[in-house]
């Protein structure tokens, strides 16, 4: 029972990257989800520093206010300062994680039970622990799962009512502003989202293996489809192949979950990489003898 919740829950935050992940790789935007990671960092730090309590929703909104602070000041940095969008989020989660290491350092020098890897590296196998019971013969599952899958159901509705809006934007904001749609506010919503679900997966996989499942599945199905649909749909699909595989050799060889999981998925990109070459060069050999 607590191998087949682990693999749901990984799965549902695999699904959950994909789709936002898709997005953000068509936007060139694909280290945003990194550079949340980072820099909610001091906001972790400071929340329990206020609190004085390591409960999970305590954690949550000072993670949740640094995230949303994250994204405002990439793209000021971005838009106002007109530097590039690598240079906006390489600025923004350096400087916001070295903040957050110098904090934790501090903090942790004067007595507090708080460490860095259990803040940024979460252990997927360690979910169980803190489970849901009604009663004896009634498990809801893990905690984990009822923090992510919320926020599952939002990136789905949101992504479904909103498909064009921000299939146009991130392909083409020009054209988007002159049909009048406005793209402050997908740019906005979107990275709020990818924000909520970072945040959200620290009771999963941890907040900087969510980057892997952010980025590599949509990248993975980026090679294969020109199609977004096909591409979020593929995504998804190589993050929940990624999360049973990568389960089942981590059980076996007594390996971190959360580490193969992404190793996995490394290694479905390399194949569809591989693939893609062959293909791309079977094309052009076909055209030059035609």
């Amino acid at each position: 029972m607590f191998d087949i919740w682990t693999i749901i829950t990984a799965s549902t935050v695999a699904c959950t990257s994909a789709i936002l992940g898709s997005f953000l790789v068509l936007r060139k935007k694909a280290m945003v989800g990194d550079a949340i990671s980072h820099s909610v960092l001091p906001g972790i730090v400071l929340a329990y520093m206020v609190s004085q309590s390591r409960a999970s929703w305590v954690m949550l909104i000072g993670a949740a206010i640094f995230g949303v602070l994250t994204n405002v000041l990439i793209e000021f940095l971005n838009k106002k300062a007109k530097m590039t969008a690598d240079a906006s989020i390489g600025i923004t989660f350096t400087w916001l994680f070295a903040i957050g290491v110098i904090l934790l350092a501090y903090f942790t020098a004067g007595g507090i039970d708080l460490d860095q890897e259990c803040v940024l590296f979460g252990e997927i196998s360690m979910i169980n622990l803190d489970k849901i019971v009604v009663d004896e013969n009634l498990y809801l599952g893990p905690t984990a799962f009822w923090f992510i899958f919320p926020v599952f159901i939002l990136v789905l509705l949101f992504t479904t009512i909103g498909f064009k809006g921000l299939k146009i934007t991130s392909f083409n904001e020009d054209y988007a502003a002159s049909l009048g749609i406005k793209n402050g506010f997908w740019n906005y919503s979107l990275m709020a989202l990818v924000s909520l679900s970072t945040v959200m997966s620290f009771e999963s996989v941890g907040a900087i293996l969510v980057v892997g499942l952010l980025v590599i599945p949509p990248a993975s199905a980026y090679l294969l489809t020109k199609k977004l649909k096909v591409m979020i749909f593929l995504g998804c699909l190589f993050g929940i192949m990624s999360s049973v595989i990568g389960f089942y050799i981590a059980k076996h060889y007594n390996l971190s979950i959360s580490g193969c999981i992404v190793c996995v998925a490394g290694l479905i990109f390399l194949v569809n990489l591989v693939y893609s070459i062959i293909q791309s060069k079977s094309k052009r050999n076909i055209s030059i003898q035609q």
